[in-house]
């Protein structure tokens, strides 16, 4: 709210936003959104009026997730994890974070993408960008579900969209100093605190502070989602992949490859490389449970684990979730229930049949 006051009293410089809590580090859609909560909430004295405004977005949010799993066709014994976790209420009526408007918009994307609003979809999730760039992570299977969804091109031009979108959000403060908006709202080198670190706390100061760790983590993520790609995301070798790139298929293999692209695996994509970046990302804080509370219920099921198993992770987890501060015990349960469903991910999504080399194949001979 004060760094909104500065905003409000026409300050576009965001080298210059600063508050209590330090400087503005979120994107120009984070701006406007707190702008109307500071206008609605008397200038964020009505603090119960702006918990009434979380809970709504709360119970919007957890509509469009459960769309999302009915779309994927996830059975009712998965949906009480949805709404059980203590945390995801504290972020959200408690905390009153920004994730929470980025998380709506992520699941309103998927749900779109699921519906096939290709164009809607984009949009949704470049507004959740403009709000924090934690959403990145997504961008990756977001990429490639657009890539065999639409084709080559249409997901050229959908990221170009996103791209716009941005620009016309911060316009405001490029025109005043467009190194400090790019520079601040979009920060990757920012330092990271040990003390408030949810997953690597039991590594120790030393170690997480090291370059050599965050190099790792960084190949990590880098392997994980080459791997996810090649294997589960496209299935198809790398070889095909890259002539789909350089000579996009007919019109007619691109509706087979389309097919594909079910809502299962929609979901499956982009939440598989929403937890890939969470278990690889150099620290956690608590409002990243956010994006980590309502995927990894449906990645446990798709992978096939029995559902006893899915409880006593989802218990786990939520458990780690809510030690406070973190401790060696909690962050090493964060960080193992992470590996476990980035692992039973992998080992438990099916494998679509053929490739979109043989279906361009098949096509060929037809014609």
């Amino acid at each position: 709210m004060q760094q909104v006051a500065q905003y409000a009293g026409g300050e576009r410089d965001y080298t210059k936003l600063y508050g209590d809590t330090g400087p503005l580090v979120y994107p120009a859609a984070h701006v406007y959104i707190y702008r109307l909560l500071y206008a609605l909430t008397d200038e964020g004295r009505d603090i119960k009026l702006g918990q009434y405004i979380f809970i709504v977005l709360y119970l919007a949010t957890l509509v469009l997730v459960m769309q999302c799993y009915r779309q994927a066709k996830v059975p009712p014994h998965i949906y009480p994890l949805l709404i059980l976790s203590k945390r995801l209420h504290s972020i959200f009526v408690l905390r009153l974070f920004n994730d929470c408007f980025a998380v709506f918009f992520l699941f309103l994307a998927i749900y779109c993408y699921q519906r096939r609003f290709w164009t809607i979809g984009s949009l949704a999730y470049s507004l959740g960008l403009g709000v924090k760039m934690s959403i990145l992570l997504a961008l990756p299977g977001i990429g490639t579900l657009l890539w065999q969804g639409i084709g080559r091109n249409r997901a050229l031009r959908q990221a170009m969209m996103m791209g716009q979108l941005q620009i016309l959000l911060a316009y405001p403060f490029l025109a005043a100093n467009p190194w400090s908006y790019a520079s601040r709202a979009f920060e990757l080198s920012r330092q990271f605190l040990f003390k408030w670190t949810v997953n690597w706390r039991f590594v120790g100061e030393e170690m997480f502070l090291s370059r050599e760790f965050s190099l790792a983590l960084l190949a990590a993520h880098a392997s994980l989602l080459g791997l996810f790609l090649t294997t589960r995301w496209l299935h198809c070798s790398v070889g095909e992949a890259i002539e789909q790139l350089i000579r996009p298929p007919s019109q007619q293999v691109q509706a087979n490859i389309s097919r594909r692209v079910t809502p299962d695996s929609i979901l499956t994509t982009v939440l598989s490389a929403v937890i890939i970046g969470c278990q690889c990302a150099r620290t956690l804080h608590y409002q990243f449970y956010a994006y980590i509370a309502w995927s990894t219920p449906f990645l446990l099921w798709r992978s096939g684990l029995h559902p006893v198993l899915i409880y006593v992770t989802w218990l786990a987890q939520e458990w780690a979730w809510n030690v406070f501060p973190s401790t060696n015990a909690s962050s090493m349960v964060v960080a193992g229930c992470l590996t476990l469903t980035v692992m039973s991910t992998w080992l438990g999504a099916d494998k679509l049949k053929g490739s979109p080399a043989k279906e361009q194949a098949k096509g060929q001979r037809a014609t």
